[in-house]
């Protein structure tokens, strides 16, 4: 059953999630040759607290950390740990929060130092499927117009489409109703009213779209182990167009029906 939201609690979700953005904007500047994901996944928690908010993943299903910190082939649910960032990795920074009742997740995938114009450009190209996707996120339409658009972008450039792990309700729970795919025909699944929330998060690879799941049993690989980019956003369908939730500055309005963005 999708749980639609009110005004009231959207406007929740709007003050969670602008932790998440903050959070990750902070974490990205962290990011460089020597970090380790484990320091990464420390300073994600304490933020978290320090600005009024419980982390979202810690102990969800049993996962260990707050964090997710996914590189190069890995898809999503990396686990931090000792490992040191290299110059020329790609990571994937996953991390939501609990605030007041009501939870926020966003997404977003970095380059540690110079790294290969094919990996700026998989980045990129996973950020801009996101933006094709809201662009179908208007009243009257199917879940499915926002998964085709994703999947259309995507294989335009080249690239494939992670098919086992999809977007999803977000809310009052981390994973509500519906799912929201990356893929498939368009003008299928519910329509799209007033109060929908969502999590959108492209989750694409330079190769295959196959994954298989590591023996710590959450970090999902690509299985030709090809290099492998997330991007995510919180968003709500509200009487002005869809809001980014987890987008922007706080002090600023909120961003509603954004262009898509260019990329290389």
């Amino acid at each position: 059953m999708i749980i639609y939201k009110s005004p009231q609690e959207i406007a929740i979700m709007r003050q969670g999630n602008q932790i998440v953005a903050k959070v990750l904007a902070e974490l990205k500047a962290l990011v460089q040759p020597g970090t380790r994901t484990r320091d990464l996944d420390a300073y994600a928690e304490a933020r978290a607290r320090e600005l009024g908010a419980s982390p979202a993943f810690k102990g969800y299903r049993g996962y260990p950390s707050s964090l997710c910190t996914s590189v190069n082939e890995e898809i999503i649910h990396g686990i931090p740990s000792e490992r040191i960032l290299k110059n020329g990795d790609i990571i994937g920074l996953d991390f939501g929060v609990l605030f007041e009742g009501l939870y926020g997740d966003a997404a977003v995938t970095v380059p540690v130092g110079t790294v290969d114009p094919q990996a700026q450009r998989l980045i990129a190209v996973a950020e801009a499927a996101f933006y094709k996707g809201i662009e179908q996120m208007k009243k009257g339409n199917r879940i499915s117009d926002i998964s085709h658009a994703i999947q259309e972008l995507v294989e335009s450039e080249g690239f494939s489409v992670i098919r086992s792990f999809v977007g999803h309700g977000i809310g009052h729970s981390p994973h509500e109703e519906p799912q929201v795919p990356n893929f498939g025909p368009p003008g299928r699944g519910p329509k799209i009213k007033e109060g929908l929330t969502l999590a959108i998060e492209p989750m694409i690879a330079a190769g295959d779209w196959e994954e298989e799941i590591l023996e710590d049993g959450w970090t999902a690989v690509t299985k030709d182990r090809s290099l492998s980019a997330h991007y995510e956003h919180t968003v709500a369908m509200t009487p002005r167009g869809v809001e980014i939730l987890s987008l922007g500055d706080p002090d600023k309005p909120p961003v509603f029906s954004p262009e898509v963005k260019r990329y290389a």
